[in-house]
Parts: C-alpha cells; sequence; structure tokens
C-alpha cells in the first residue's frame, strides 16, 4: 500500500522534494559550437532551474578545463544574481575538473563538493602563441605587414617578439588575474587555509582542494542530495531545449573544419590537465 501511495504522489507532483540539476560541460568560450559553455547558452537553463520555486536548493555539476574569463565571469554572475533573488542556496559538484574558468564558475555556489580525484585550482591567466620567424625565413617568404598604430600587430607569429609587446600582454594577464583572485577571496573568504600558493596557477586533487579551501567537501550528486533532502528526493535535470523540426546544415564543409578545429582546440585545454 506504501509503495502504491508513493506512486501515485509521484504522478501527482506530491512525492520528496525536487532539486534541479544543471550540468556545465565543457571548455568555456564564446562560439557557439557543440559542447562550448558561455552565456548564451547557459542563461536559459539557468532561468529555468532557478524558476522552481519550491525546490530546497539549485544544484550545478561542472566540468571544465576553463577557457575564456570573460564568460567564466559571466555566468559566475549570473549564478549569483539568481540565487540572491530568489534566496536559493547553490550547491556545486565538480567531477573532473573545476579549472581556470571553471573554478571560477565553481566559486559562485555556497558550497563546493568535489571528487577526491576532482582537479579544482588553477587560479591563473595564460596567453599563447606561436613564432615563425625562422620557418618562413628558410622558406624564403617575405612578409608584409602595414598598421595604423604601432601596436596593432602586437605579438604577430611572423615578426620578431619584441620585449614591449611582452610586457604589455603580461600587465593584460595581471589585470584579469586579479579579477579572478578578488571574486575567489570574496567568495570562499576566511575558509581559505592558506592564500600563498592557491593564485600561482597551480591546481590540486579535490582532497587537497578541501584542505586548502577550495572546495568544501568530498561527495557526489546523488549522495548528498539523499543525505540532505531524504531518500524520496528528486533530480530534475535542466537540458537544453530541442527544436522541434531540425533545420539542414548550411555550408556543411566549412562548419565540419570549424567543428574539427574547434576539438583539436578543446582537446589540447583538457590535455594540460592530462584528461
Amino acid at each position: 500500500m506504501t509503495r502504491w501511495f508513493g506512486w501515485v504522489g509521484r504522478l501527482f507532483g506530491r512525492g520528496g522534494p525536487v532539486v534541479p540539476v544543471v550540468r556545465l560541460h565543457g571548455v568555456i568560450a564564446a562560439d557557439t559550437r557543440p559542447g562550448r559553455l558561455n552565456i548564451n547558452n547557459v542563461a536559459p537553463l539557468l532561468d529555468r532551474a532557478f524558476a522552481l520555486k519550491a525546490a530546497p536548493a539549485v544544484a550545478i555539476v561542472i566540468n571544465s578545463p576553463g577557457g575564456s574569463p570573460v564568460q567564466s565571469r559571466l555566468i559566475f554572475k549570473r549564478i549569483r544574481d539568481l540565487a540572491d533573488k530568489n534566496n536559493k542556496p547553490v550547491l556545486v559538484f565538480v567531477e573532473d575538473a573545476a579549472a581556470s574558468g571553471g573554478y571560477f564558475i565553481a566559486v559562485a555556489g555556497d558550497e563546493i563538493i568535489v571528487d577526491p580525484s576532482s582537479i579544482v585550482g588553477s587560479i591563473g591567466v595564460i596567453a599563447a602563441t606561436f613564432g615563425f620567424v625562422d620557418a618562413i625565413e628558410k622558406l624564403g617568404i617575405t612578409r608584409r605587414v602595414y598598421t595604423a598604430g604601432k601596436n596593432k600587430s602586437t605579438l604577430d607569429p611572423f615578426l620578431p617578439e619584441k620585449r614591449e609587446d611582452v610586457e604589455r600582454i603580461k600587465t593584460f594577464e595581471l589585470d584579469v588575474h586579479n579579477v579572478f583572485i578578488d571574486v575567489v577571496k570574496t567568495r570562499r573568504g576566511a575558509r581559505l587555509k592558506s592564500e600563498d600558493d592557491l593564485f600561482t596557477g597551480e591546481w590540486w586533487t579535490g582532497v587537497r582542494g578541501v584542505e586548502l579551501g577550495l572546495a568544501d567537501a568530498i561527495g557526489d550528486l546523488y549522495e548528498t542530495l539523499h543525505q540532505r533532502y531524504g531518500e524520496a528526493v528528486r533530480m530534475k535535470v535542466i537540458a537544453p531545449k530541442r527544436p522541434l523540426f531540425g533545420l539542414p546544415r548550411i555550408g556543411l564543409s566549412a562548419g565540419l573544419v570549424g567543428d574539427a578545429a574547434a576539438a583539436i582546440e578543446d582537446r589540447a585545454v583538457w590535455a594540460r590537465f592530462g584528461l
């Protein structure tokens, strides 16, 4: 009889509490290719999650090696804006990685719960390029560049590197890094055990992250929600809505080349953490 009433309760929405779950998986970038995270594709999911007024909390599952600092901050800010507006606690669960921009998003959570082997941290900024000056000389190629503005060709890979260009890039990186540091300090506060090593760009396992105050506990989504909200708790995954009818893709070959390039770029970002 108890089982029958439980089935009827679920049928009419009168079971245990419902916790919306938003999964954020992928490299953070402004473009709209599949597998990328940005404010454009994440905001609708967050809006739907926080619209569930009766939910005791919103759960966000993060699996990201980072990417765009701007998109990371925009997603972080949208989570906090909605959490404050709806007076709703946010539980962040880290899977393989919440590194760099992924960790920037993670600190939007009121609690960060990690797997023992998760990767957390990497609080730093990186810029990378290539130099092909010797290569084009060996091939007998002459590079001609015409600019209006002496700094327009900063770090052109086909021109010799200039010290002032490197210094300018470093200043830019430090500005972005300071934004990241300020957000982590504000959100994690006294939970941070030692700030000396936390902001060097280094990353740690989930276990070590808890010890350093970058995360709060070891656990996972299923176990944590059942412990906190009872065995009858229900998880509602907030997934992107699919169009009713798929439209044919225009420029298929060019699109495939672009997707392949994006996949290689994403693979390189993940590979920095051995994933």
